[in-house]
Parts: structure tokens; sequence; C-alpha cells
């Protein structure tokens, strides 16, 4: 056999010990070709939010797509004895061919939402599992945090500058998810880069220190940049740091930027000292350690756009969407499908396989998340004009759909999002801790 397969590029080992050990003992008892329904959920909305956005599917998609088994991750796996001869084997030849449905990248969400729904043997399925919950509980938190304070922001810019925050590659992800949540930039170059976010930046303070003055460093700044850029004001003193960006740009001057103080208070002198000096058109930007509720305070004053960085790439305080992995059906030795589910307290499931509609009134507002509950994979259209059906294929035999990966995929969640919440109550909105916007009903 060969395997080409590098270390570098697959994602085989992104995953936890115990998938491979429940692939092992299935192909010995015989049960690893059973045909399952898995499907991916939340129970509940984390931080006691409204709604939540999906987001990671088209990341998920590109791993699911990479993931191999090659000689570097097969060698790894018998030098420690994880599993089997026979097993190895199998893994050998690992590709997924089954089927994956979900609600789209961009999609509100609710609880019991069944935002992924898997088809395919057991050992195919069970594989996935850590992978899709890594990236699906991880880019929704941002997303989720990062919606609100869009929201929040009441149609300003926001841009996302978290990367010195988070690990690497979550970074990345973060921009991504922020972005299809509606932010506007990034600061992370491989983000631009990967999924075609706009990427911003400028300036930290360590290049004011560079200088002997910070008339000194505005001047290097605009010769690089030119006028239009944005000069941070507050390494030393905010009045004087206006006056001298004035000086140095004239009144064509981009912008400035506020990473400290009382930012209320201080905009509104700001905005006053600019005006003053004949920079009227000179925009402000804030970023000093915003969150939703943050920017939320600063509606009544004149900032013209935000940077946010740790609150959103750590979900505002719910770093992970609480989403779980669970078998909701599988084949019996007849052939026909059985509907199963975890019954221990305070983890009632409910099994079979899930059909998901959004139900509208005659306004076109949403009233209700509506999940059908059927035994098999066979889809059951909705049954009424007002009742949007929230699930797309994303994987068909195995086949990822190319439409919702990379950076077209990206603009299309993009865009998604954008759609759904004009469809969603207006009392989702609010900031504060309650209920769902939505109850969810499942019938059969």
């Amino acid at each position: 056999m060969s395997h080409s397969t590098s270390s570098e590029t697959s994602t085989a080992l992104f995953t936890d010990r115990y998938e491979l050990t429940m692939v092992d003992a299935a192909l010995a008892h015989g049960t690893a070709d059973t045909e399952c329904i898995f499907e991916v959920f939340g129970r509940r909305l984390p931080g006691a939010r409204r709604y939540g956005i999906v987001a990671g599917t088209g990341r998920l998609l590109e791993l699911i797509r990479d993931f191999r088994f090659g000689d570097p991750e097969l060698s790894w796996l018998r030098e420690n004895n994880v599993v089997s001869a026979r097993t190895l084997d199998w893994l050998s030849n690992y590709r997924f061919s089954g089927d994956i449905w979900g609600y789209r990248e961009g999609e509100a969400y609710f609880p019991n939402s069944p935002v992924l729904t898997v088809e395919s043997t057991f050992a195919e399925g069970v594989l996935l599992e850590t992978l899709i919950l890594s990236v699906l509980n991880y880019d929704t938190a941002v997303a989720n945090a990062a919606t609100r304070m869009v929201t929040a922001a009441h149609g300003r810019p926001v841009a996302e500058m978290g990367s010195r925050r988070a690990n690497e590659h979550s970074a990345v992800a973060a921009a991504r998810a922020a972005y299809i949540a509606g932010f506007d930039a990034t600061s992370n170059l491989e983000a631009g880069r990967t999924w075609g976010i706009p990427t911003m930046g400028t300036a930290a303070h360590a290049f004011s220190l560079l200088h002997e003055t910070e008339e000194e460093a505005f001047r290097a700044q605009i010769a690089a940049s030119g006028p239009e850029t944005t000069l941070l004001v507050d390494t030393y003193d905010v009045e004087q740091g206006i006056t001298t960006a004035v000086k140095v740009a004239g009144p064509e001057l981009g912008a400035v930027r506020l990473d400290s103080g009382d930012l209320p208070t201080l905009v509104l002198e700001v905005r006053e000292q600019l005006d003053s000096l004949g920079a009227t058109q000179t925009k402000i930007t804030v970023t000093n350690d915003l969150d939703e509720h943050a920017i939320a305070a600063l509606a009544a004053v004149p900032v013209d756009s935000y940077g946010v960085g740790t609150s959103v790439v750590t979900g505002s305080g719910s770093p992970a969407a609480g989403m779980v992995y669970k078998l909701v059906a599988r084949k019996d030795n007849d052939g026909d499908w059985v509907a199963v589910a975890k019954t221990s307290e305070g983890k009632v499931g409910v099994g079979g396989r899930k059909f998901p509609v959004r139900r509208l009134n005659g306004s076109s507002v949403a009233v209700e998340e509506l999940i059908y509950v059927g035994d098999g994979p066979e889809t059951t259209p909705a049954r009424s004009e007002l009742e949007r059906p929230l699930l797309v294929q994303l994987v068909s035999g195995g086949r990822v759909d190319e439409r919702y990966t990379g950076p077209a995929g990206t603009a299309l969640a993009r865009e998604h999002r954008a759609h759904i919440l004009t469809e969603l109550p207006a009392d989702s909105a609010r900031l504060g801790r309650g209920d769902p916007a939505l109850p969810t009903r499942f019938a059969k």
C-alpha cells in the first residue's frame, strides 16, 4: 500500500483517541458498517443569548475533505499501540463517503436546532466527531459574540483585531467567523489571504515610542501611508496628539484612533477638537477592550468605527458554543431505522432524523423553530409556504459542495447572515440575558 498524505496536510489526528478505539471495537464486533445518523446540536444558547449564528461550516468541509491517514499518521498510531493492525489497514483506506446536511453557514440557530446531520456508517461518522465539534464550537462561539457587537454598532464598521489573544490557527478562524457575522475587516493577514477578508491596520504605540517625538512618528507614518491614514493619538497626551496629528496631516487626516481613557467623554472632546481645527471629516475609531456592551454604551457619541480584540476571539464570555455530536438513528439487523437517544438525567435527547423549518407569520417574521422528526434520511418537505426549510446538502456521497468553501463560501455565508437577521423578531437584538427569541418545537 502507498499512502501519499503528509502529516502537514492531513487532519486525521485532529481527534480524540476514543474515536479510533470505538472504530477498533466496532470492526472487531462487526458493527462498524452499521448505517447511522449523527446530529450536531446545542441544548441551550451560551450566555442566555437570544439566538446563535452557525459558523465554521466552510472550514469544516475543507478539513473533512483532507481527512486522510497517511504513512506518518499510521506509523505513529502503530508505534503507540492505539489500535489493532486490522484497524490500521481500515484507516489507511479511509475516505468519508457519506452525506452531510446542515444549516447554511451564517444561519441563525436555537436550542436543539440540528445544525449538522451526518449520514454514514458508524465507523465513518464517529471518526469525524471531534473535528466537527472543534470547528463548530469555536467558530460559532465567535460568530455569536460578533453578531451582537455588529448589532450594537448600529451600522458603524467593526474590525476584528484579536490575533494576539488566540493561538495562531484560532486567530484565522476567529477572523473568518467574525466576518461572517458582520465585521468589516480583520488585522490578520492570513485570514485575508485564505478567506478573502479585507485587512486593516496602521501602527501601534511602539511606532510612536521608536521616534524622538510624536510628531516625528506621525510624519514617518504619513510619508509611508499618506494623510488618509489613521494616527494613534493616545501614546502621551490625547489633546496634544490631536493637535500634532492635524498639524502634520492637515485637515484631510483620515482618522485618529483612541485605545485608552473614558471613551464616551473622550470621544466627545476629540470630536470637538478635530472640528475646531478644521478636520471635520476626520473619523474617530476606538479600540479599548471593547465588547458588545461597551459598543452599545458608545451609541450616542460620534464614534465612526470600532476595533475589537480579546472579547470577540473568546466569544465574549462564552468561548464554546456548547454543541454536541450524538447518534440519533441506526439501522437494526432487519434493515429498519431505529431512533436512539441518550436518556440520562439533564441530557435527554430526541432520537430520529430531523427536518427543521423556520415557521414565519404573514409578515415574514419568524415565530418558531419547528423540527419534524422522522425515522430515516428521507427528506420531509416543508408543509406550508410559511415554513422555510433550513437544511442544505453539504456533502453528497463523500463529495463536498465546493460552493460553501473558500473565499466565495465565506462571502456567501456573510450575505446569508445579513439576510436572515431581517427575519428574526425585533427583541432578538436585545443584549440582555433572556430566553431564545424563538421557541423550538418537535413534531412528527
